[in-house]
């Protein structure tokens, strides 16, 4: 069975101290509760050893946002997946849509990140999606199969046990507009279909699939009730316990 995740990205936001904060915080509110999901936060490098050793990471998963598609050596400003790794953090954010807008990743790019942390026992949150034109042309299936096929399939099978997928609909991020439950399902169930090609239908039946696309406390139950859809990656309803708790508790 696949796991239902609620995964909140802090993008570049919370210092040092807040991050730490709301992590104890966090944990604090989900004390005592049952959840019918695994909750995870992803952090900017910099918090990452500190939150990992301020809560239980068996209780809410640490990720990075980010890491080098190389393993060491002179790459100024990079962060290797072995050093994200050696934090405690467990997960990481590969393709979000910003780093592939802003910094330019290309999904050879991200076939190699993925790889290295795969290797280091990490598991990927790896994103895909359409931007509002590829979407309005009707292309976003093209375009999602393949950021996939291009990054992902010349994994083993064994491999893609390890990666989740989130898939955000790149012109509901930041807009306020959100893909709606049944666009959402459309596109989950379409992912699916294209694992099951390339893995089997076992693998693409237990493979987590979040909607990564302006989610919050108000459409989480609604997008979550969807059959293809396993929760959600979170921005900006994730930087305040009170709008992620909902959200975490809409399954």
């Amino acid at each position: 069975m696949r796991k239902n995740i609620v995964a909140g990205n802090w993008k570049m936001n919370k210092n040092l101290q807040e991050g730490v904060a709301f992590a104890k915080e966090l944990e604090k509110a989900l004390a005592g509760k049952t959840l019918k999901c695994d909750v995870v936060i992803g952090t900017p490098f910099i918090h990452l050893a500190s939150v990992a050793s301020a809560i239980d990471t068996n209780k809410i998963g640490v990720s990075a946002q980010n890491c080098a598609d190389k393993v060491s050596g002179a790459y100024t400003g990079e962060v290797s997946a072995a050093m994200v790794a050696s934090t405690g953090a467990k997960y990481v954010i590969l393709g979000h849509s910003e780093r592939r807008a802003y910094y330019g990743e290309t999904d050879a790019t991200l076939k190699e990140k993925v790889l290295l942390a795969l290797e280091n026992g990490l598991k990927p949150i790896f994103c895909i999606g359409e931007v509002l034109e590829e979407r309005e042309s009707g292309k976003q299936n093209e375009v999602v199969k393949s950021q996939i096929e291009n990054a992902l399939f010349n994994l083993s099978a064994e491999q893609f046990a390890n990666i989740v997928l989130a898939y955000e609909p790149v012109w509901a991020i930041g807009t306020g507009k959100t893909a709606t439950p049944a666009q959402a399902q459309e596109m989950h169930a379409f992912i699916r279909e294209t694992l099951a090609a390339k893995f089997g239908k076992e693998a693409a039946d237990n493979t987590t699939i979040l909607y990564g696309g302006s989610a919050n406390a108000s459409n989480a139950k609604e997008l979550f009730s969807n059959p293809d859809v396993d929760g959600g990656l979170i921005g900006g309803a994730s930087l305040d316990v009170e709008k992620f708790l909902p959200i975490i508790e809409a399954f």
